[in-house]
Order: structure tokens, then C-alpha cells, then sequence
């Protein structure tokens, strides 16, 4: 197969955000969060676990925990408790309180809207921190790489890279920042519902013409 060039690449993938985008009009974050502290509660707590798992703990921590100052003057074993259900239950009840106290400490007990200031809070990292951004204040950072759109834009030949960084630096050249947080949310969805990891469903897939390893 002839390399694609840069420039086809780019127009292929347009076609392809297009194609999702009607597939999907709906697509959003599938974490349940009402503000900006309790999305960075959940993303934290989603790093390897399923959203829907999440959100059944969620539903009942939200309600016990209404601001960041309420995470960091409870005991952290019945922060752990609280969250025991999650895998790595300990290390993320440590991130979420030691974020909370930087917080209120350093942020007057806000989430704050910069990747510097994001990235600094224990258990938040770039991914993270383009989470946060793009869905809870709808700043157009970066993109963010789950296992899903790293799977994705492999089997459409999007990128070569293999680190979730390379896959981002290179997804921002070619998507349109106006589409970089609904780009995920696409190919992620995409990826749950027809794009599965073991057996996609090619045949019905809507972008099948647009995928280089489609049989």
C-alpha cells in the first residue's frame, strides 16, 4: 500500500470526523459530573476502570462530597471506603485528597481553567487535565488519548506513534481545534459501539470505506 501523504491524510480524517459527527450528534463525556471539581473526581477514578463503574460510585460520593475542601477533612480510609468498589481504591483516594488540598490551599477550593495549573494537582495528568478542560469549560487544549482513540487511530492508520503523547501531538496537526475534545468523545464512542477491540463490526461500520484495514 502506498504511504498516504500528509495532505491526504488530513482529508481523509475530515471525512471521517464528518462521518462521526452524524453518526454520533450526541457524543459527550460518558462520566456523570453536575461541575468541574466533581468531573476531576471522576476522571481521576476512571484510570483503568469503565465509566459506567465510575459512575455507580459517583452517584453516592457526590452526594457526600459537595467541595473540595469536604475530600481533604474526612479520614483517608473512609475516603478509601467510600471508593473501594474502584480498582487502585488507595493510590486514588490519596490523588483526590491531595488534589483537594491544593484546591483550597492554592485555588481558593476551584478547579482551575490552565493545563500548568491542572497538571500540578496529584493524580491529574495531561489526559486529565484535556478532560477537564474541554468538557467542564470547553477550552480546546489538546486531545485526549484513551486506549480507545489510541486503538482507533491505529486500525485508520491516523498516526504510527504508540505513546499516548506522539498520538496527540500528531492528532493536533491534523484535526481542527475547534474539534479536538468532540473528536475523542467520537472515536471513543465509535469504539464502544461498533469499532470493538476483539470483533468489530466492519460490515455495518459507517466509516468502513475511510479505514485503511477494514477487510
Amino acid at each position: 500500500m502506498p504511504r498516504e501523504s500528509q495532505a491526504a491524510k488530513k482529508e481523509r480524517l475530515g471525512q471521517i470526523i464528518s462521518d462521526l459527527q452524524q453518526t454520533y450528534p450526541d457524543a459527550h463525556c460518558e462520566l456523570n459530573y453536575h461541575n468541574p471539581l466533581e468531573l476531576m473526581v471522576a476522571t481521576i477514578l476512571s484510570a483503568q476502570c469503565t465509566d459506567k463503574q465510575v459512575n455507580i460510585v459517583t452517584q453516592d460520593l457526590f452526594k457526600k462530597y459537595r467541595q473540595a475542601a469536604d475530600y481533604t477533612t474526612v479520614p483517608l480510609e473512609e475516603l478509601q471506603n467510600d471508593i473501594r468498589r474502584i480498582g487502585l481504591f488507595r493510590n486514588k483516594a490519596k490523588s483526590i485528597q491531595n488534589a483537594c488540598r491544593a484546591l483550597v490551599e492554592n485555588h481558593n477550593g476551584k478547579v482551575p481553567q490552565t493545563m500548568p495549573e491542572l497538571v500540578a494537582l496529584a493524580g491529574v495528568g495531561r489526559k486529565t487535565a484535556n478532560v477537564i478542560l474541554g468538557n467542564a469549560f470547553d477550552i480546546n487544549e489538546g486531545v485526549v488519548v484513551d486506549t480507545h482513540v489510541k486503538r482507533l487511530c491505529d486500525r485508520l492508520r491516523i498516526t504510527s506513534a504508540k505513546t499516548p503523547e506522539k498520538i496527540e501531538k500528531d492528532l493536533i496537526k491534523l484535526v481542527p481545534r475547534e474539534h479536538w475534545t468532540l473528536f475523542s468523545h467520537w472515536i471513543i464512542w465509535h469504539g464502544r459501539r461498533r469499532c470493538d477491540a476483539r470483533k468489530p463490526d466492519c460490515p455495518a461500520c459507517e466509516i468502513q470505506q475511510l479505514c485503511p484495514t477494514s477487510p
